[in-house]
């Protein structure tokens, strides 16, 4: 093995940043609804996730393949400066989205700043349009979709299998059921998540001339990408948390579960054929399908809408920065440190403006915060859907929108969006 420069130690170091904002970004994609249930604690459900992120990074790498040689054409002259200021795009957009509590793509972002920034030093020759279109922009489209959508169904299923059975008898069963839906979901997020960093470090790789192309990622590259990734999940990405768990729907241990389950098979099938899709897309879009599906839930459509706005930003936003990043890059060395400076400034003020009103394990499922909007009542959309084929009454009776229980979660989807 050729020796690793120090730019593209950089870049290394940069990607395993960026894989380390992936995890805590995309800690709720497991665990939201099995924090806010109270089916774990906070802190054993992220120790729980962080440790099958870990194993789920060593069990494919068919989406790494896709990163370092589907989407960019690493033969198109791609160098490292151009991997560097596409992960510097990626970054700061995940940190933005987290202080907004706005469960947006990781793999989005990291996709829109490679590909920004590629098209800022290369132009359209080194990408590879046919396999976005195919690997990330239809999977980005229809696996919330089918996560949603399963989701429903299995919520339906679940409550009339038990509308019969006593609450109290099924309600261990379903957090029983959480735990071990919620622990395959991260099993699944670190099978794809987790290879997207192990792609863009190989392509640094192949590109600084390290390997040879169409490479497997080094044994080394899986463990440092598996370590970051396990280590930003136990740190927990409280604010997400508190949107995905309190923000989009009242969830009930059945609704938790069917969503879960129904998010980890969409992931693990996309996985296994090398689709580079959105965790946060696919679990966010089984949230909202549990809410529909029992009778009476009530998704709010509001904050469903800020994180879709944040879904179709995601690329566009990402590549914008990443394109500014790579022309200062293209410059030379200066231009590498003045956009390193730059970076490590902006995440320094994103962190700077989360502790003014910080979220925790503490307060995760805090259901007042000052000023915090009333409750969504049931919008047009939900009420449609419920009407056409209504589910039986579920084992847990919903309360109304008026009522206490609902005002907290309807603060937690206005603090979860803004603090």
């Amino acid at each position: 093995m050729e020796h690793i420069t120090l730019l593209i130690g950089i870049v290394i170091v940069t990607a395993l940043v960026f894989d380390f904002t992936n995890g805590f970004h995309d800690t709720a994609n497991a665990m939201a609804t099995t924090i806010s249930t109270g089916a774990l604690s906070p802190r054993i459900a992220v120790a729980m996730s962080a440790a099958l992120n870990l194993v789920g990074a060593f069990l494919s790498v068919e989406v790494a393949k896709t990163i370092s040689g589907g989407i960019i054409d690493e033969g198109a002259g791609i160098q490292p400066e151009v991997i560097f200021a596409g992960l510097v795009g990626a970054i700061v957009w995940n940190l933005l989205t987290w202080l907004a509590g706005l469960p947006s793509s990781s793999s989005h972002a990291l996709f829109g700043g490679l590909i920004g920034a590629t098209l800022v030093s290369v132009g359209m020759d080194g990408v590879n349009s046919d396999k976005i279109v195919m690997k990330v922009l239809i999977p980005a489209v229809a696996a919330p979709v089918v996560a949603g959508v399963a989701a429903l169904v299995a919520t339906r299923l679940t409550y009339r299998l038990a509308r019969d059975r006593d609450p109290q008898d099924t309600a261990k069963g379903y957090r029983a059921g959480q735990i071990a839906s919620a622990a395959l979901v991260s099993l699944a997020h670190g099978t794809n998540d987790a290879q997207k960093t192990m792609g863009v470090i190989t392509l640094a790789l192949i590109t600084g001339g390290v390997i040879v192309p169409d490479s497997d990622p080094p044994l080394w590259v899986i463990v440092a990408a598996g370590l970051a990734i396990a280590l930003g999940t136990y740190l927990g990405g409280w604010r997400i948390i508190r949107t995905m768990g309190k923000g989009i729907t009242d969830i009930q241990p059945p609704q938790g579960f069917a969503a879960q389950t129904g998010a980890a098979t969409v992931i693990l099938a996309s996985s296994h054929i090398g689709f580079a899709l959105s965790t946060t897309q696919v679990c966010s879009g089984a949230v909202m399908g549990a809410g529909v599906g029992r009778k009476g839930g009530v998704v709010r459509w509001s904050t469903a809408g800020r994180m879709v706005l944040a879904w179709v930003l995601t690329l566009p936003a990402a590549g914008l920065v990443a394109g500014g990043a790579a022309l200062l890059a293209d410059q030379g060395d200066w231009g590498v440190t003045t956009v390193a400076v730059l970076a490590v400034a902006a995440c320094a003020a994103i962190w700077a403006a989360s502790r003014r009103k910080p979220v925790d394990h503490t307060n995760v499922n805090d259901s007042t915060d000052a000023g915090a909007a009333p409750a969504e009542p049931v919008g047009v959309v939900t009420a449609a859907l419920q009407s056409v084929a209504p589910p039986p009454a579920g084992p847990v009776a919903p309360a109304p929108a008026s009522s206490p229980s609902a005002t907290p979660a309807g603060a937690s989807a206005a603090t979860g969006s803004t603090s």
